[in-house]
């Protein structure tokens, strides 16, 4: 297994290098982010994505563009705070770097501190599954996402790197492709017996007794454990209940959202259109002017979730609290 770096500071650092995913899985292209612009459109463009990549990657924004007079830090946490609303990584990174006055030793613990967490959940996680075990994942939750082993894959990684016999089944996940294009690259790469499906296979899969469980990375999760993660996570969930298979959520302590009471109350991206009629087609493939809703996530409620998987623990979240 070769090991990509998603994030990292420049030599100089005077700017983050990062890992173009919208290129995956064709081309492997680092992009270099210098302005607040820059910064900004990395996150909104979905270069970087994943709640704990965008929460690491604004932490050395913040360290890089804080070291400058052209940019009040008020004014750099504000603009990189409105590039997506939903991952509270994002909120929590720009918070974190804002109290210690953007500086070096912060940034790097931030992401020390998640390759720490990473490493933490992959083993909890690898003690739910049985060797030669089926998992069903949807969009990503790997190392690109986050860092080293990732979240929601971090497990089936590590495992591949134990000598585990695993097979994982791959949600396509659109609009935007990312199981098809980033997750079954990584699971690939790890040497994992990885199988693309359609989104809309799922329920065929359970149905059939090909899943053994179903693990799934998170952006936000609630105070009574509702969590938000990308679109059909939700659907996913119900399916699992409905056939009896294990639903657990991925996710590092810093995605725990203690002052959002529920599900209910986390903001839901909405993305344009385009996403949907027009993106890695070299033609639309709907009607001219067709109406789209294109939400970026959904909410799974704690009901539906047979555990929470973090660096501290495993919780059975029960609709009041985990």
């Amino acid at each position: 297994m070769s090991e990509l770096v998603n994030v990292r500071l420049s030599d100089n650092e005077e700017s983050v290098i990062i890992l173009d995913q919208r290129k995956l899985p064709n081309k492997i292209e680092y992009v270099e982010c210098r302005t607040l612009e820059d910064m900004y459109d990395a996150i909104f463009e979905l270069k970087v994505r994943g709640a704990p990549a965008i929460g690491i990657f604004t932490a050395y924004a913040m360290y890089v563009l804080g070291c400058r007079l052209t940019y009040h830090p008020v004014e750099i946490a504000e603009k990189l705070k409105a590039a997506r609303p939903t991952a509270v990584n994002l909120q929590w990174a720009v918070d974190r770097m804002l109290a210690a006055n953007c500086s070096r030793e912060e940034c790097r613990a931030i992401h020390a501190e998640d390759v720490a967490m990473c490493t933490a959940i992959a083993e909890q996680g690898l003690s739910l599954i049985e060797y030669g075990s089926t998992v069903l994942t949807h969009c990503n939750a790997g190392p690109l996402a986050t860092s080293r082993y990732g979240t929601g894959l971090g497990a089936l990684i590590l495992g591949a790197e134990r000598g585990f016999t695993l097979k994982a089944y791959v949600c396509e996940t659109r609009p935007l492709l990312q199981g098809a294009r980033i997750t079954a690259f990584e699971l690939m790469n790890a040497g994992i017996d990885t199988t693309l499906v359609c989104d809309n296979m799922a329920s065929s899969l359970m149905q059939s007794g090909k899943i053994d469980a179903v693990f799934v990375g998170c952006d936000r999760v609630a105070a009574n454990g509702d969590i938000a993660n990308k679109i059909g996570t939700s659907g996913l969930a119900v399916l699992a209940k409905h056939y009896g298979v294990p639903f657990y959520v991925f996710a590092p302590s810093s995605t725990i959202d203690s002052s959002c009471k529920c599900g209910a109350d986390i903001v839901i991206e909405e993305r344009d259109g385009g996403e949907i009629t027009d993106l890695y087609f070299a033609e639309s493939i709907a009607p001219s002017g067709v109406k789209c809703f294109n939400p970026s996530f959904d909410v799974t409620p704690a009901a539906l979730i047979t555990a929470i998987v973090t660096e501290k623990g495993t919780f059975v979240p029960n609709g009041a609290g985990i």
